[in-house]
């Protein structure tokens, strides 16, 4: 098995370059992604029209939240950032890692001087990019349409929870593709794990509507403390920074948990290669 620890370091040139190559090797793959309308259409405008659609069904509806209730229609807001934020970081990159790998594009790229740090964090730097993209429109639509708004005194809180969030499930969606053997079966697996996950983390159902046995479940995948902590930065009954150190921890250990997955079994060559 070929693995990042095993390829040929770069010379002591191109470690001087290497910010020069990680956005040279950027520019090229965020090229390649708007490129595909279709992985545009899910990772971008999909949780738009979850938003419209179940803002729109749910406006004149309350929820309970912790300190007291908030209207459905700004729950969505956040829980839907969540959703595109996983969709650009995790579903999104673990595709294209693999869709690489297995078309020998990876391969290819060992024969140049680029080294694989260059090539891991420029896709990474894309999937980053994507879920800040997202996040934007879906703050400007929340604002215009439905009156969401962060309070100044949580906006800091609401940034480092995409900060943290956004590393976690890059870090898992490079852990995802070393488990997945070919393209066809990277949007099963990945549908068939984040999908059931995001109804019982908070995202199209409010944890408060579930079973207690089932939000139970939820609480240990990732999902639901991303879910959870930039819900409360749009709380209104939060008090004080709105930082959850308990989110963010558990998001850095799956973070973790992912990278080492990572680094030990990812690999440059096709599978039959």
């Amino acid at each position: 098995m070929t693995t990042a620890s095993t390829l040929p370091g770069p010379a002591a040139g191109t470690r001087r370059e290497l910010p020069g190559l990680i956005g040279h090797q950027f520019h090229a793959d965020l090229r390649c992604y708007w490129r595909n309308t279709q992985s545009v259409f899910f990772t971008i405008l999909l949780p738009v029209l979850f938003l419209v659609i179940l803002a729109s069904i749910f406006r004149s509806a309350t929820v309970k939240v912790p300190g007291g209730t908030m209207k459905e229609s700004v729950y969505y807001v956040p829980a839907l950032i969540a959703w595109g934020l996983i969709s650009a970081a995790f579903s999104n990159l673990a595709l294209s890692v693999v869709r690489n790998r297995e078309s020998g594009i990876y391969k290819r790229r060992r024969a140049t001087p680029l080294p694989a740090s260059a090539v891991i964090a420029a896709r990474a730097a894309v999937a980053v990019l994507t879920a800040l993209a997202i996040t934007v429109v879906m703050l400007g639509i929340g604002w215009a349409a439905y009156g969401a708004s962060i309070p100044g005194h949580t906006a800091p809180a609401f940034v480092l929870d995409l900060i943290v969030g956004a590393a976690a499930f890059c870090c898992l969606g490079f852990a995802a593709a070393t488990l997945i053997s070919n393209v066809d079966a990277v949007q099963p697996v990945v549908w068939a794990t984040i999908l059931p996950l995001s109804f019982i983390s908070g995202i199209f159902i409010p944890v408060s509507e579930l079973p207690a046995w089932l939000a139970r479940i939820g609480y240990v995948f990732p999902v639901h403390p991303l879910t959870a902590a930039l819900l409360e930065a749009y709380n209104p009954h939060t008090t004080g920074s709105g930082l959850n150190w308990g989110y963010l921890a558990t998001l850095a250990a799956w973070g973790l948990a992912g990278l080492i997955i990572a680094i030990r079994r990812f690999r440059w060559l096709p599978r039959g290669g």
